[in-house]
């Protein structure tokens, strides 16, 4: 029953650090944000379930992004065939059809195949080449087309993330659900609809030149652009002619923010990696008093006359912005362009009234088991039983502080954990103590019976805590959501139980015994 000095110095730093990391959790957030840095300020995050919020579950559209890429496969050939001087055939697609699962077109000299087959197989290894007479088929091979789906989800969830984080939402919920689903979760979000529109839109954006010789018009049904030109739909009504031809990607787009134009109305203000400085200050030195059509999503947004050269990979976008509508727009170009549409198939909204009588309906039943346990040990073990109760005591203090700093987010399963392991942080004290009993009974000794008490009962309590770990790990792994919530609360709420129970009540029990107050546990 004899504990060293560096023992004792370790127990009371980790009650300590448990109480300075669960204050915060009972203060106002307003008082917790002024709270010096030194200090623990961090919170345990409340769940949609507990706060209300906006429940999202998106889809992304995996056949776009298997169409891009054999289209990109498709500009590849064309280019490589060209600069190896093999002609191909007049019926060379333009674009592949929506529902194709391969690049085909035909070459016009058959004398050419066998280059044709070198050249256009190295252009991408992950396709597999055939060609039958003048018939090319390229065809992307099942792995390549299955990371490239994985990596267009990972990268999609990633934009997801800035755009919703960069609005001033707190505590999103991100997770991947299947393999082409997004769950996302806001709480205290009860409008969702300027999110669902910033998710709904790809976020592309690309500069064009105007074609002036071509007449803005109202209804492009039946219009036919110029040559290289395009009619695209305007902001501001109507739709302009614009070339074909990008001068510079929104991809070279470093940073954007909202700001002010001129007139002091709110714009967006951008700036450009070095190469897209270098193709912005190209384009514009090169076309002077010409108008630069900016497109978003192909829709034009801005399309302002240039005065002069701008050379410092800086700019300003204006039009008919309001404050919102600039930051929006400036979120969605830092966050980057989508790899492939999310469609909304699920949307469902928790009010915050539901979320406190969550909590409140949590909080009742935690304090109702946590009373019932309490008041059951002091009845059975009289000191030993209060001894227990202050290791129960610590045990959810400790728990709280541990959630506060995982910053894990709190449901309303989490909160059933949290009642459970109230229960179940006493069967280890109750092992203890009925072993004491046992070589009281036997004629041991007190101090004899309680040092054997703890030591026998050591394996058992091993085994108790590991299986319920095990379990919950299981829960973890492949539950989703509140399952995962549950699993934490639990697993962490176990482990601080193993502590509380085999070392910190044996602390507190080997004190009393050399202050002398340490009374006979009744039999």
């Amino acid at each position: 029953m004899s504990f060293p000095k560096w023992k004792e110095i370790l127990i009371a730093f980790i009650c300590v650090f448990g109480i300075l990391f669960s204050v915060p959790n009972i203060l106002p957030r307003n008082v917790v944000k002024n709270l010096p840095d030194f200090l623990p300020n961090k919170q345990v995050s409340l769940g949609l379930d507990l706060r209300g919020g906006a429940h999202l579950l998106l889809e992304v559209d995996l056949a776009t992004v298997e169409h891009d890429y054999l289209n990109q496969m498709l500009d590849a050939a064309r280019q490589t065939l060209r600069k190896e001087r093999i002609p191909y055939a007049a019926n060379f697609p333009k674009a592949v059809e929506k529902e194709a699962k391969s690049v085909e077109f035909d070459l016009k000299d058959s004398s050419k195949v066998g280059k044709a087959r070198s050249v256009l197989s190295s252009i991408d290894p992950d396709f597999k080449v055939n060609i039958v007479g003048t018939h090319v088929t390229m065809t992307p091979t099942e792995e390549a087309l299955k990371e490239r789906k994985t990596n267009a989800v990972n990268r999609c969830i990633e934009s997801v993330r800035k755009r919703v984080d960069d609005t001033g939402t707190r505590e999103p919920n991100i997770q991947k659900q299947g393999e082409d689903r997004i769950l996302l979760q806001i709480p205290g979000l009860q409008d969702p609809s300027r999110v669902k529109e910033m998710l709904g839109r790809t976020g592309k954006m690309t500069f064009h030149l105007v074609d002036e010789t071509a007449k803005q018009i109202s209804d492009k049904k039946g219009a036919i652009a110029p040559i290289g030109s395009m009619y695209v739909e305007s902001d501001e009504g109507g739709y302009i002619a614009v070339k074909k031809q990008s001068l510079v990607g929104g991809e070279t787009l470093v940073s954007a923010n909202l700001g002010r134009d001129k007139y002091n109305n709110a714009a967006v203000e951008f700036s450009f990696n070095k190469i897209g400085a270098r193709k912005f200050a190209e384009a514009t030195k090169a076309n002077i008093g010409k108008r630069f059509a900016i497109l978003l999503d192909n829709k034009v947004i801005s399309a302002p006359v240039i005065e002069s050269a701008i050379t410092g990979g800086h700019g300003i976008i204006s039009g008919n912005f309001t404050a919102e509508t600039a930051q929006d727009l400036a979120v969605l170009l830092k966050a980057g362009a989508l790899p492939a549409p999310l469609n909304v198939i699920e949307e469902k909204t928790v009010g915050p009234d539901l979320g406190a009588d969550s909590i409140r309906s949590g909080i009742v039943a935690t304090l109702i088991s946590g009373i019932f346990v309490l008041v059951f040990m002091y009845m059975w073990y009289s000191s030993f039983g209060m001894i227990a109760n202050i290791a129960v005591t610590v045990n959810i203090i400790l728990l709280i502080a541990g959630l506060s700093c995982l910053q894990a987010t709190l449901t309303l399963p989490g909160i059933a954990g949290i009642a459970l392991t109230v229960g179940t942080a006493v069967d280890a004290n109750v092992l203890i103590n009925e072993r004491i009993k046992e070589y009281i009974r036997k004629g041991d000794k007190f101090v004899k019976a309680v040092e054997k008490g703890y030591d026998l009962a050591m394996t058992s309590i091993v085994d108790t805590n590991l299986n319920t770990i095990i379990g919950m790990t299981c829960l973890y792994y492949f539950g989703t959501g509140p399952v995962k919530g549950f699993a934490i609360t639990t697993i962490l709420g176990t482990v601080i139980s193993f502590f509380t129970a085999t070392t910190l009540t044996r602390y507190i029990v080997s004190t009393l015994l050399r202050l002398k107050y340490a009374v006979k546990i009744p039999m």
